[in-house]
């Protein structure tokens, strides 16, 4: 029967109602795999340096000049910024009591996750997607002095929002923490109050564990979840073993279980749907957090219900996704 799930994490509502998932229609959209990247045409192929702006990091294990072959991971200035550092002050409104505006000021980068020319980051070896995390890591690092929020996004597929096919990441670094996040922070904090200091993600995990239904799959650094409000079908949640505020921070950083994860959906729904993941951690000043990753695949277009009201409507339960994705290999 469907029911009204409240998210722990973030207080937003959820219908689950899987035998919607029946109805005509009800899968949109992955059912193919993309089509292979043309190396002539890939701006972040190896050879192509000079077909972005110039890099601001790379890791080159055998050395060699900035802008050339021979990189692991790479980031370059996004091309078409969202924001920047010098942003112009919007001009005057005709009523600032109710228009409010401000300059879009901040840093938009791209991190060029592997040299290989894959779409996904479950196609490339398990080392790469370390070495790639370990650099979204110093990029947060890097902009966490100015930025009140960095945030760490993968799109992956046209479908999910990236419009160059070859894996990669984008980091915004805000001169402001954003709602959503803003409001996760507070959820944690409050958590810590009625518990007398206890971690809302490290309370939520151990109850998962303990459960075992929502559990799909744990390993030395992490463990992955199907969460208890999951609004989309099949989404995860990666969080860490030993709880710390961020992601930044020295310490695991679940690579071997993102990569698994990843590996897993592509098992369960015969190949690897368009999806969005992102790096949830502790903005600016806050004590009580725990960084996460949120793996959402997108094979179900967002309905009115969800662009009118924020209430989204899953059609997978999430325990029926955590089974299927615990038997997958």
């Amino acid at each position: 029967m469907p029911e009204v799930r409240v998210d722990p994490l973030t207080g937003l509502r959820t219908i689950i109602a899987g035998d919607r998932a029946a109805r005509p229609g009800g899968w949109a959209i992955g059912g193919t795999p993309p089509d292979p990247i043309d190396p002539e045409t890939d701006p972040f192929a190896p050879g192509h340096e000079d077909r972005t702006p110039p890099e601001v990091h790379a890791v080159r294990p055998d050395g060699g000049p900035p802008d050339s072959p021979g990189w692991t991971v790479r980031v370059v200035p996004n091309l078409y910024p969202a924001l920047t550092l010098d942003g112009p002050e919007p001009g005057p409104t005709h009523d600032a009591g109710l228009f409010q505006s401000a300059a879009a000021r901040g840093c938009h980068e791209v991190v060029i996750n592997a040299p290989d020319l894959v779409t996904s980051l479950a196609h490339v070896a398990v080392e790469q997607v370390q070495a790639a995390m370990e650099v979204w890591r110093q990029r947060i690092r890097a902009h966490a002095d100015r930025a009140a929020y960095v945030h760490v996004l993968v799109n992956e597929r046209l479908e999910g929002g990236a419009s160059l096919p070859h894996t990669h990441a984008q980091v915004y670094a805000l001169d402001f923490v954003p709602a959503q996040v803003a409001r996760e922070r507070e959820r944690f904090t409050a958590h810590a109050a009625r518990t007398m200091g206890g971690n809302l993600l490290q309370d939520l995990v151990q109850e998962e564990v303990r459960l075992r239904e929502r559990l799909v799959a744990v390993d030395d650094e992490a463990v992955l979840l199907s969460p208890y409000a999951a609004r989309l079908p099949y989404q995860l949640l990666l969080a860490p073993r030993t709880p710390r505020a961020r992601f930044e921070d020295d310490g695991p950083l679940g690579a071997a279980l993102l990569h698994d994860a990843l590996l897993r959906l592509e098992a369960v729904l015969g190949v690897l749907p368009p999806l969005n993941l992102w790096v949830r951690t502790a903005p600016r000043g806050a004590d009580r957090f725990c960084w996460h990753i949120d793996v959402v695949p997108r094979l179900t277009h967002l309905a009115v219900l969800g662009l009118g009201t924020g209430l989204h409507l899953n059609i997978v339960a999430p325990e029926r996704a955590a089974a299927e994705l615990r038997e997958a290999r």
